[in-house]
């Protein structure tokens, strides 16, 4: 079955291939936040991987998976940032033309990164035009490849690898985590994280982290189906507002998944800001939102091990100076 999720075997494979290639990120510890949280709280560092977030695995383990009589058509991809910017490195890496459909109000650093990878952005307006449809047309007439952000089994296999690195480092700890969470849009990065820590630490509790509002995890969850949220509005958290879960995602996280926290904005902000200053991280707003629902007590977390993925570090500089000035 094509679209079947992956396994641990495949995380296992996906770690193999980004090995040369991907930094190994690490888990982070503060007895200022352990004192703070009332838990013993690990938080592992996306921001410092290769193009500033996690995308860059699942990105680089799907193209590698691409025939090599295929490549020299190009990938096409569509994303907010996050991915745009793993999928236009990863192709720079494997020597492939890589088009990316990016909407308009994206934050400018996201762009202009991601066009510094090599690639072609196009620019739509997310409110009006269908990304999706943009970039099948791309590949229809160039015979290219379509890299989706999260719905693909290669895409959760290499973001699986963070999972697999979170369970290896907390064994050759001997620490055994209660809870595991992580920002979710599609839900790639979750799900990879569920098969691979699963697999050694089978009681451990999982939790997506979204933007108040942009709660269709949580929502999903609860219902027992694929729900979507109707939020309207815009968050800070650009790189959280997919409306719905993505089909294998949610396959693979109805199973394994607890539940869904949220965070609001401002809440956001402060967990922005806490990084900053207690690890010297800088963290984008939707890479955040874990640590700001474990400091905001949404997770029931006092006495026990906690592990937070801050997933991303783009994000524009006058929006984190800002953050950093209103939360001192």
């Amino acid at each position: 079955m094509v679209n079947a999720p992956p396994t641990a075997a495949d995380i296992d494979a996906a770690a193999k291939v980004l090995a040369p290639y991907a930094v190994r990120t690490p888990l982070l510890t503060s007895p200022a936040l352990d004192a703070l949280t009332g838990a013993r709280v690990y938080l592992k560092a996306e921001v410092l991987q290769r193009t500033g977030s996690f995308k860059f695995r699942g990105a680089f383990n799907k193209l590698s998976s691409i025939p090599e009589n295929m490549r020299a058509a190009g990938v096409v991809a569509f994303s907010s940032g996050n991915h745009a910017q793993g999928v236009a490195a990863a192709a720079q890496i494997l020597g492939m033309p890589a088009t990316i459909i990016m909407p308009a109000d994206a934050p400018a650093s996201k762009i202009a990164r991601t066009k510094g990878y090599g690639a072609e952005v196009v620019l739509y307006d997310r409110y009006t035009e269908d990304r999706e449809k943009i970039s099948r047309d791309i590949c229809d007439k160039r015979g290219a490849t379509l890299v989706p952000p999260f719905d693909d089994p290669k895409i959760i296999a290499g973001q699986g690898t963070v999972g697999r690195e979170i369970a290896e480092d907390l064994i050759a700890l001997n620490v055994t985590p209660n809870i595991i969470s992580a920002p979710a849009s599609g839900g790639g990065l979750m799900a990879g994280i569920a098969i691979a820590t699963r697999a050694k630490f089978p009681n451990v509790t999982l939790m997506t982290a979204e933007p108040d509002g942009f709660d269709d995890h949580a929502r999903s969850f609860a219902a027992g189906k694929r729900e979507a949220h109707s939020h309207k509005g815009k968050t800070i958290c650009d790189a959280l507002m997919a409306t719905i879960p993505g089909e294998i995602t949610f396959a693979v996280n109805s199973k394994r998944v607890a539940r869904g926290v949220t965070a609001t904005d401002a809440e956001v902000g402060k967990a922005v800001a806490f990084a900053f200053r207690e690890f010297k991280l800088v963290v984008e707003p939707g890479g955040a939102v874990p640590l700001a629902a474990l400091m905001q007590r949404r997770m029931d977390a006092k006495g026990k091990t906690v592990v937070i993925v801050l997933s991303g570090g783009n994000v524009d500089a006058d929006l984190f100076a800002q953050l950093i000035e209103q939360n001192p």
